[in-house]
């Protein structure tokens, strides 16, 4: 009951309140206005300080006696005119002051609508002319602020006003202050929302400056043009979006994470909200899939967000479309990529339905001049195709042949983000369809980058799902067109990509096609850019021997060795240093360690016809170096089976001495010298039997002798070691003719240029005389142990101390020969040597050797 009365005398009371109040307002409008009168007329004062402090009065009192809103209302609209008149006031601090009155009473009145017919057209003469009018940065500021607020206090008042907003808005937009360009943005885009219906008719207009201010260095004012951008073409004319797309998709690529997450918003906002959204889903949904892959994680999750909105709403909207798919689901690929989450329906769909229209687009982005740009569209490529699966394989054509190119990209994260669409592909998609197209292409133009396709395509793909294509995969890389397509690393690499990718995903399917994989490797080790990829080849190697339940590499090539070498020394006779095949067989026949011994039936006969002298000497030279490798290594090479000594006549007198014979040129020379290395190498293996050795001496050691004059010093080092290692086994057996063809030679390097073949002579003549028996008859042979005997004892006398040394162990195991020839020929050049020393040294050894009975 007291409720209900204090109510019910409220109500009979309001109306005399109200009056009273009304009055008050009345009364203190008419003092503000009798106050601000004498100020006012001091506002055409030519003296600019009393103008400005008349303005200054008229805030004090306008603001200090709190007047309450009607009254305030009265007051405004005698202040009105002159505060308008005072915006074109040549003292800025009078223009300042005049603003923040009318600030102050816009905010303030009740009925700010009022001064519209006078307050817009002020502020579009201050700030809507295509020149600056108002010259200081802050005033203009201040006056698009307080455009700004007048938007928000008069809301739908100013649709008579388009035109005059929008004219200001073009100007402030481009103003050269980054404030002014804000508040601008800030004032358009509320005005927009304001007044949809009228505003489209003039938002065009806009859309210019706001792209001319998009890419400001300011990272803050490029954020308020994007929002702005959205709120215009939002609630304006929805055919911009044309206009704008190439600017927002420009800053995606923008340094300030801000700015990248503005246009994910509008772009999201658009795709939920535009009225022709659906014309636009096919360009505006990249800007916003660019998003999902962006660095800063806000971002990403800003724009998921809005995917999975906007494919939800797609879905409602197109309920019947999809009622089918709804009520019984999409079935979930078999092999799903591991770590990703599958995409739902709507958004499924969205893509199924566009992406006809997107993929050109990314095609010609993933190519552009720009690193950045070709960076976006490899990342959004494979966003689309996890969303497209199996529907891509109508875009096979476009897929593959936009992989080709990106792949050959130099930026690394347009190649690896091109290799996941390439597996995604692989996951999706039959193989028969990009089998079909990729291998076709390889045939046409072997590429890397159509390997690095294909490698990645099988690696997206099952084991089982590529049983059955496997042999043509198989059969395709091991052509020689293909896997001889190039030599460069790239190439190969791509290559050896596609046979690891293959071994893996398969694993013990790999079995049938084990000889193929093999021919493709070796092939890679074959190539000259093989060295950084051995270690590769290797593990892949192993991988494969692995599957198939082998004993490591060795036991791999065991399997296949016989269909290998026959395959690699096809057309061995018209092989060049160039040939790719003699590469393979030098490959086949050095890395299959002892397996090649139990195939020395294969091997003998190519050397032999390799290394003929009417063949090209720079082949020659390679299958020799070849060779003299395995001979380092016999006994785990080409005499693991212990059966390589029944070669041996064949390789001595069919292969090694036909290539001492001599020949003008260096590259002659060169394979002299690696031919003496080889029977050098051959000797000390001891793979030959002493018997084998007395077989071939007759032809061996003339060959030998002849290379002692080679200009090369390892040959003829070398060939003086040879001729001891022949007389070690052979020297028992040389009667003294044979013997005094030998001695003559060895003789002369006894003066040769390298102290190391003068000694290596001097020890081998040493072991000459042992050989001196009872069947040398000295009387008959004397003319011969004369020469020798003064040709050493010249060599006493030699400036080298080891030399001398060594010709005095020479001289002491000669005087077993013929002492009393020595020491008669000691006693005719004694007294002309430099060191006489050695000379009674060897006088007293004949002498002790005599005594013991040695003649």
């Amino acid at each position: 009951m007291r409720r209900c009365s204090a109510v019910y005398a409220e109500a009979l009371w309001l109306p005399g309140v109200t009056n009273m109040a009304a009055d008050g307002e009345q009364r203190a409008a008419s003092e503000v206005s009798q106050a601000l009168a004498r100020h006012l007329n001091c506002l055409n004062d030519e003296n600019k300080s009393t103008r400005r402090r008349a303005l200054a009065s008229i805030q004090k009192e306008a603001e200090d006696r709190r007047l309450s809103s009607g009254a305030l209302q009265e007051v405004f609209g005698e202040l009105l005119k002159p505060l308008l008149l005072c915006l074109s006031d040549p003292m800025e601090k009078c223009r300042e002051i005049a603003i923040q009155v009318l600030t102050y009473c816009v905010t303030n009145v009740p009925r700010p609508e009022e001064a519209l017919p006078y307050l817009v057209p002020a502020i579009t003469q201050r700030l809507g002319n295509p020149e600056i009018t108002e010259p200081s940065e802050e005033l203009r500021l201040a006056l698009t602020q307080l455009l700004t607020l007048l938007v928000e206090v008069c809301g739908r008042k100013l649709g008579p006003y388009l035109d005059e907003m929008v004219r200001i808005l073009q100007r402030t937009i481009v103003d050269p202050f980054p404030d002014v360009k804000k508040e601008s943005c800030k004032c358009a885009a509320n005005y927009a929302q304001i007044i949809p219906e009228h505003f489209h008719l003039q938002s065009d207009s806009l859309i210019k400056p706001m792209m001319q201010t998009i890419s400001h260095q300011h990272s803050k004012v490029r954020v308020t043009v994007i929002q702005a951008t959205g709120a215009v073409i939002q609630y304006g004319n929805g055919k911009s979006v044309d206009d704008v797309l190439s600017h927002l998709a420009q800053r995606l690529f923008d340094d300030a994470p801000q700015v990248r997450q503005a246009v994910t918003i509008v772009v999201g906002n658009w795709l939920l909200e535009l009225r022709d959204r659906y014309s636009y889903f096919h360009k505006l949904i990249p800007l916003l899939l660019s998003s999902t892959t962006d660095e800063i994680p806000d971002i990403k999750q800003t724009a998921l967000t809005y995917w999975q909105k906007i494919g939800l709403q797609w879905e409602k909207e197109n309920e019947d479309d999809l009622k089918d798919k709804m009520d019984f689901g999409s079935p979930y690929p078999t092999f799903y990529p591991s770590g990703v989450q599958r995409p739902g329906l709507g958004c499924r769909e969205l893509i199924f339905r566009n992406l006809s229209k997107i993929l050109p687009a990314v095609s010609r982005d993933i190519t552009d001049w720009v690193a950045g740009t070709r960076v976006k569209a490899a990342q959004l490529l494979v966003v689309l195709l996890i969303h497209a699966e199996d529907h891509s394989t109508q875009h096979m054509e476009l897929l593959l042949s936009t992989l080709y190119r990106s792949c050959l990209d130099e930026e690394e994260k347009v190649i690896h983000n091109s290799i996941k669409s390439a597996e995604l592909i692989g996951t999706f998609v039959n193989p028969e369809v990009f089998l079909k197209l990729i291998l076709s292409a390889l045939g046409k133009s072997p590429i890397s980058s159509h390997l690095t396709v294909l490698a990645g395509c099988i690696r997206g793909s099952s084991g089982a799902v590529l049983k059955p294509h496997l042999q043509r995969i198989a059969d395709v890389l091991s052509k020689n067109e293909i896997c001889q397509g190039s030599e460069k690393v790239l190439y190969m690499e791509q290559l050896l990509c596609c046979v690891q990718a293959t071994i893996s995903i398969c694993q013990q399917y790999c079995t049938d096609i084990s000889l193929q994989c093999m021919k493709v490797l070796i092939t890679i080790l074959a190539s000259p850019a093989s060295e950084p990829l051995y270690e590769k080849v290797q593990g892949v190697m192993l991988s494969l021997a692995e599957v198939q339940g082998v004993s490591e590499i060795q036991g791999l090539y065991a399997r296949h060795m016989q269909e290998l070498m026959q395959w690699a020394s096809k057309g061995h006779d018209h092989w060049t240093s160039y040939s790719i095949e003699r590469g393979q067989f030098e490959v086949l026949v050095t890395e299959s360690g002892p397996v090649i011994g139990e195939h020395l039936d294969l091997l003998m006969p190519v050397l032999k016809t390799c290394l003929q002298q009417d063949k090209e000497p720079q082949m020659r030279l390679k299958v020799f170096t070849m060779l003299s490798k395995l001979l380092l290594e016999a006994s785990e090479t080409v005499n693991s089976k212990g059966k390589f000594h029944l070669y041996s006549e064949t390789l001595i007198l069919d292969i090694l001495v036909p290539n001492l014979k001599w020949n003008a040129g260096r590259t002659a020379g060169a394979i002299r010298t690696i031919a003496v290395s080889c029977l050098w190498v051959l000797l000390q293996s001891e793979v030959l039997l002493h018997e084998e050795i007395l077989q071939v001496q007759d032809v061996l050691m003339p060959q030998v002798l002849a290379t002692l004059e080679e200009d090369s010093k390892t040959s003829r080092l070398v060939s003086c070691r040879i001729i001891r290692a022949l007389l070690g086994v052979c020297g028992q057996h040389l009667d003294p003719d044979k013997l005094n063809k030998i001695y003559p030679e060895l003789v002369k390097r006894l003066d040769d240029a390298s102290d190391e073949v003068r000694i290596t002579a001097a020890k081998t003549l040493s072991l000459w005389f042992t050989f001196i028996d009872d069947r040398y008859e000295r009387t008959m042979y004397r003319g011969h142990l004369e020469f020798l005997y003064r040709c050493l004892l010249v060599h006493l006398d030699d400036t080298d101390t080891t030399l001398q040394a060594t010709v005095l162990d020479v001289l002491k195991e000669a005087s077993s020969a013929y002492p009393s020839l020595l020491a008669q020929e000691i006693e005719a050049v004694k007294h002309k040597h430099r060191t006489p020393v050695y000379c009674d040294q060897l006088l007293q050894h004949i002498q002790m050797t005599y005594n013991s009975g040695s003649t």
